[in-house]
């Protein structure tokens, strides 16, 4: 059996839902479907998801909300009229919309999930009704039914292990029935809607491949594969035929997009493969993700990515190495103020703190630098503001002598500098820092060096 999720941009139109019902009904496996809100049609158009967030705050502000309902609703009724579905069918994601500022929700932020999460749910209703109107006997099922339950804040949600145990007492009704899914959401224990962070709709598609046992979890999107490299910083880079979890794990940790890193979890815990491919060239093989037990790599290096969004601070203190408790007080006013941090390379006199630069404003980094002067008084504090990081990741990597030479050596060849580089324990990944501006320069090289031949 196998789970099979559909991208916002897979499933925006009519044109997009008939692709996707061609795929799903090649392949007597795909039993489980998952979906996704209707993305942007067109550039410049709107994704449902962000019309409903729309559609929150103008409900929360006691604002007129005819006109982003009607938006919201256009575009169901559009998927619908494609397929010549009568209106009584769309009735009940109808009145269900309209009825969404009237719901009982504990406070705003429930209210806003609760709103989002109805662009999944609406879709994939509106999937199951165009499926048996055309012949194809289908569910929808919604996380309620099915058990997908969560714990967290309203729009940052966890599963909980209970959905497992749930999950594995749930059954098809019929053998040849096809059983749709709203990505996204979950419920929590006290019977609310709440959301996924980032990547909702996929985590969603791994909770259910594990839970019920899939042999394969298909992921549709909007490109033939994952590739080596970025396409917009390398041209026609090589795609990744296959790879481990542990790969895309470091590569989408420094910015691979089609996979959120933590999506992937449910499906790590589970063993399940993940294929991602191409709704509109679905006979590309696409990117195999796979367990890394008995995996043997065919290249020394899987991918390069680089992220732009880091920035550090640098310390420096003579005998830094004799004095006990130094990381300990520096770690304690990051704790303080809610400021996780990525990596912490160091030397006997120097410490390098690596941030996401999208968590901290100026006015945080002034007052924690101010509060780590004054606990550890450095010789030398520095704010590094232009700060990438790229990551050359591979299980070929492992066995291999003179890797970081090779990852190096184009580098000064290209006058990069390179100020911090870090393997970690795994031996499958070498983190490079650079200067943001050499952040696409350094994959360049790197990519030509491993991949031009």
């Amino acid at each position: 059996m196998k789970v099979v999720k559909f991208g916002g941009s897979s499933l925006a139109d009519g044109n997009g839902f008939a692709q996707a019902i061609k795929i799903i009904t090649s392949d007597p496996e795909r039993r489980v479907i998952v979906t996704s809100a209707p993305g942007k049609r067109q550039a410049g158009d709107i994704k449902v998801t962000d019309l409903l967030i729309k559609y929150a705050k103008q409900v929360i502000n006691d604002q007129p909300t005819n006109t982003t309902l009607q938006q919201i609703l256009d575009r169901y009724q559009a998927i619908a009229n494609y397929f010549h579905l009568p209106d009584s069918q769309l009735t009940p994601i109808v009145d269900r919309l309209q009825n969404l500022p009237n719901g009982n929700y504990p406070n705003d932020h429930y209210l806003l999930a609760a709103f989002k999460a109805h662009g999944e749910r609406s879709n994939a209703q509106l999937m199951a009704l165009v499926l048996n109107h055309l012949g194809h006997p289908a569910r929808f099922v919604t996380p309620t039914t099915a058990g997908i339950r969560v714990s967290g804040t309203p729009n940052n949600a966890n599963v909980i292990p209970e959905t497992y145990s749930l999950l594995e007492q749930f059954t098809a009704k019929q053998d040849d029935e096809l059983l749709v899914f709203p990505g996204f959401y979950g419920i929590t224990l006290a019977g609310h809607i709440a959301t996924f962070s980032r990547g909702g709709s996929d985590i969603t598609g791994a909770i259910l491949a594990r839970g019920l046992h899939a042999d394969l979890y298909e992921n549709f999107t909007d490109v033939d594969a994952i590739y080596a490299a970025n396409p917009g910083v390398v041209d026609t880079p090589q795609p990744i035929r296959k790879m481990t979890y542990r790969e895309m794990r470091e590569l989408s940790y420094a910015g691979f997009s089609v996979f959120h890193d933590e999506a992937l979890i449910p499906a790590i815990e589970g063993n399940i493969p993940i294929n991602v491919k191409n709704t509109h060239h679905p006979e590309k093989p696409g990117t195999l993700i796979v367990p890394d037990k008995d995996f043997q790599p065919s290249d020394i290096v899987t991918g390069i990515v680089s992220g732009k969004h880091f920035a550090a601070l640098y310390l420096h203190k003579y005998l830094l190495n004799k004095q006990t408790g130094f990381t300990l007080r520096i770690l304690e006013i990051l704790a303080k103020h809610h400021v996780s941090y990525e990596h912490m390379p160091s030397g006997i006199d120097d410490i390098t703190i690596i941030l996401d630069r999208n968590l901290v404003d100026d006015q945080l980094i002034d007052t924690i630098s101010n509060e780590i002067q004054e606990a550890v008084n450095p010789d030398r504090l520095e704010w590094i503001n232009n700060y990438a990081i790229t990551m050359v990741v591979g299980e070929g990597m492992r066995n291999r002598i003179g890797v970081i030479n090779d990852i190096l050596a184009p580098l000064a060849h290209q006058h990069i500098a390179v100020p911090m580089i870090n393997q970690g324990a795994s031996r499958i990944s070498i983190m490079i820092g650079t200067n943001d501006h050499d952040a696409d320069d350094a994959v360049r090289a790197i990519y030509h060096r491993f991949f031009a031949n």
